[in-house]
């Protein structure tokens, strides 16, 4: 079901399985190298429904449980859906950013259908979820999605909690952040408050009584997650958090242009910067704007190399820095 302020009835479970954004989609990120895609975040899911079946586990997923908001392929969405609905306990899900078109879940996402058709419970509205029993423990949960205030207060969300954990999809500045991150910050009744959203695992903060944890993704999108660990983690009653790996495979990414063989920096430099006068003056042109694909761009620094008879160590960074260039003037577009 989707979720505006409703609340689930109460669970008994040994622990809580927090899956951190699986980014399902058909779409292979730009520098991995799967011969067939989806199918490693689709094996870390269902590795997680055995870890969460056989311990007897409830299921959180941190949110972008999508990659886009509206996933076109349906033999994908038909996989995704047997794979959620072999979970003994119906995860609930909060709403990441590449969940919505919009501002707001809305029934275009995909993810709503996912809600509305029982194979997950999303949760639409900052606000409590509902209560776990742990052992002798019990621990009342809540979440905010992404683009809604994080409470600041969430005392009187729960009566007689042992524990009172809340979940988010934010820019938070866990580690000296970046602009627009929000700085963690003590939240009224909270002990455990657990974020999404940021790609790699974050070193655990104490602001007040609110202890804010972020374990990163189970799915490696770019090159910045060469070194991060893909791994879900249990929730257990006392409020820590335990990891557990998944499995996946070391060598994912095609690193062209970002690992070089040692070279002398200063004749690498020269290079460099003497390949990117060329890129300036190209631009200051407009060739980026004339070509779209960085065609124009891409022929006069060709020519640059051949002139100058480049390193392919160079060659590589350069091409590479304009293939990103490209890719953010078209997002830009």
């Amino acid at each position: 079901m989707i979720l505006s302020g409703d609340r689930l009835p109460p669970v008994a479970c040994n622990g809580i399985l927090v899956i951190g954004d699986p980014h399902v989609g058909s779409r292979r990120p730009g520098r991995r190298k799967d011969v067939v895609w989806p199918q490693a975040v689709l094996g870390k899911l269902e590795h997680c429904v055995s870890i969460a079946n056989e311990r007897g586990l409830a299921v959180v997923i941190l949110g972008d449980l999508f990659d886009r908001p509206v996933e076109t392929d349906m033999a994908l969405k038909n996989q995704l859906i047997r794979v959620l609905k072999g979970f003994r306990q119906r995860p609930i899900v909060n709403v990441g950013n590449h969940d919505i078109q919009h501002m707001t879940l809305t029934d275009s996402d995909s993810l709503a259908l996912l809600g509305l058709c029982d194979v997950v419970d999303v949760v639409a509205t900052s606000a409590p979820v509902t209560e776990f029993q742990i052992d002798a423990r019990r621990i009342g949960i809540g979440m905010t999605p992404y683009g809604q205030t994080i409470p600041t207060d969430a005392r009187g969300s729960f009566t007689g909690v042992d524990l009172h954990a809340w979940f988010t999809h934010h820019d938070i500045a866990f580690d000296g952040g970046y602009p627009g991150a929000v700085p963690p910050f003590a939240v009224e009744g909270c002990d455990v408050l657990i974020n999404g959203h940021i790609h790699k695992t974050q070193k655990s903060i104490l602001a007040g009584r609110t202890r804010w944890m972020n374990p990163g993704n189970i799915t490696r999108q770019s090159v910045d997650l060469v070194d991060h660990v893909p791994r879900a983690w249990i929730l257990d009653g006392s409020g820590a958090l335990e990891p557990h790996a998944l499995p996946y495979e070391s060598n994912v990414f095609d690193l062209t242009g970002r690992v070089v063989d040692a070279a002398d920096g200063a004749v690498v430099a020269r290079e460099v910067e003497s390949a990117f006068v060329t890129l300036l003056q190209a631009e200051s042109a407009t060739e980026l704007k004339r070509s779209g694909d960085g065609s124009i761009v891409r022929d006069e620094i060709e020519a640059k190399f051949n002139a100058d008879n480049t390193s392919d160590a160079v060659r590589a960074i350069v091409r590479s820095l304009l293939g990103e260039a490209v890719e953010r003037h078209a997002a830009q577009s």
